[in-house]
C-alpha cells in the first residue's frame, strides 16, 4: 500500500523499496551499507536514524543472516519501511523501532549488539541553510540528536569488542573521532571517498571498535566514485550491484 507521494523503487535482488519526497536516499547511504556489511558471525544488529530502510534492504539483499534493528524517530518514515518489508516477506528479518535514539533504554536491549551503524546529520545545529521540510532539518541537520549522542547511544548498544560504523564529511572528522573517543569506541578503519581524483574527499567511512586499545588505525585506499570518463568506477559498480542498472 503506497500513501501520497509514495513511489516503489527496485533494489536489485528482487527486493524494492519505498522511498518518498521526503524520505529517500543517496549514493552516500549505499557506500556505508557496503562499507559496514554485517560479518558472518554477526548476530544482531542495529541501524540508527534508519529512515525508509535502505541500509537494512541492502544488508538483506546482499546476504546478511544477522537480525537487525531499525532504529527510527519519525512514525512514517518507520511505515514506509515496515511495507517494503512486508512487500518483500522480510518482515521477521528486522525489527523496526519508532524511537528517538536518546531514549532507547527499555526499548531494546543494550551491550548485546555485534555492529551499530548511522548515517547521521552531516551539519551541526546552527550551520547551513534549512530546507522548509522537517524531515530534511532531521536528515540533515543536528537538530534531535548530535554526534556525541550517535556515539553514547552506539557505546551503550555495543557489546565489548563490538563495531560501530559511520560516514561523515570530512570537515567533521575530528568531531567524529572524539565523540566516539569519549564514548569508549576506538576509530580503527578509515575510508575517504572522492568524486573523481582531481577532487578534494567528499565524504569519509570509519569504523571503531568499542572497547578497542588506543592507536592501530588502519587508513584504507580511497574509494572513488567515477572513473577517468566520467562514469561509475568499477568499484562503484560493484557496490550498486543490481540497483538502478539503469544508471550504470
Amino acid at each position: 500500500m503506497l500513501y501520497e507521494n509514495e513511489k516503489i523503487e527496485p533494489f536489485g535482488g528482487g527486493i524494492r523499496i519505498i522511498v518518498s519526497d521526503e524520505h529517500k536516499f543517496w549514493t552516500d547511504t549505499v557506500i556505508l551499507a557496503n562499507f559496514s556489511m554485517p560479518k558472518k558471525n554477526d548476530k544482531k544488529v542495529c541501524d540508527l536514524g534508519s529512515g525508509c530502510g535502505p541500509i537494512p534492504l541492502i544488508w538483506l539483499r546482499n546476504g546478511t543472516d544477522a537480525h537487525i534493528t531499525a532504529v527510527e524517530i519519525q512514525e512514517n518514515a518507520c511505515s514506509m519501511l515496515s511495507r517494503s518489508l512486508s512487500m518483500n516477506d522480510l518482515s521477521d528479518k528486522v525489527n523496526v523501532v519508532n524511537s528517538d535514539l536518546r531514549e532507547l533504554k527499555g526499548k531494546i536491549d543494550l551491550s548485546s549488539y555485534d555492529l551499530v551503524v548511522c548515517n547521521p546529520p552531516y551539519k551541526a545545529e546552527g550551520t547551513g541553510i534549512k530546507s522548509s521540510k522537517q524531515a530534511h532539518i532531521i536528515a540533515r541537520h543536528e537538530s534531535l540528536c548530535t554526534m556525541d549522542d550517535i556515539a553514547l547511544c552506539a557505546s551503550r548498544l555495543l557489546r565489548f569488542s563490538g563495531r560501530f560504523c559511520m560516514c561523515q564529511r570530512p570537515e567533521r572528522i575530528c568531531d567524529v573521532i572524539t565523540a566516539m573517543r569519549n564514548n569508549s569506541i576506538e576509530p580503527k578503519r578509515l575510508r575517504f571517498v572522492q568524486q573523481r581524483k582531481d577532487k578534494a574527499p567528499k565524504l569519509f567511512l570509519i569504523e571503531g571498535r568499542r572497547g578497542g586499545k588506543p592507536g592501530g588505525l588502519k587508513v584504507e585506499p580511497v574509494l572513488f566514485v567515477e572513473n577517468e570518463s566520467g562514469g561509475f568506477s568499477d568499484e562503484m559498480i560493484r557496490i550498486y550491484g543490481q540497483y538502478k542498472e539503469e544508471f550504470l
